[in-house]
Order: C-alpha cells, then structure tokens, then sequence
C-alpha cells in the first residue's frame, strides 16, 4: 500500500498493512518511494501520513478510542 508523507510529499511504501491499521501503534514501517533504488526502511508517524489523494487515514487506524470520543 503506498501512502503519502504530508510534509514532504513523497511516497511512501507501508510495510505492515497489519501495523497500519492497528490503532494502538503509533509508528508503521516503510520505505520512501524516490529514485530507482530501493530505500531502506524507515519508521513513519500515522500522524504524518496521508492517502495520496489528500484523504486522511481512518480515525479508528490511529485512535483505539475512537467510538469514545463521539467517532
């Protein structure tokens, strides 16, 4: 799955769907799509992640208490 890094704008390939999803971790591993070589991975903030259309990720991707808080 590739999502995009909102800061910088880049690509970026997301390892572990399962992590992605997992509301209680914070950080998901990935690789930076640039160039023709194969980054090495790296940790990524949910927080810093985006759909590449714009769209946010999934409340209940980054907050386990979600339906608490009216979501």
């Amino acid at each position: 799955m590739l999502l995009q890094d909102k800061q910088a704008g880049t690509l970026v390939k997301i390892l572990d769907v399962d992590i992605l999803i997992d509301p209680s971790r914070n950080d998901v591993p990935g690789r930076i799509q640039d160039g023709q070589e194969e980054q090495d991975p790296e940790e990524f903030s949910k927080q810093n992640l985006e759909f590449p259309s714009g769209e946010a990720l999934p409340l209940c991707w980054l907050d386990a208490d979600y339906k608490l808080k009216g979501g």
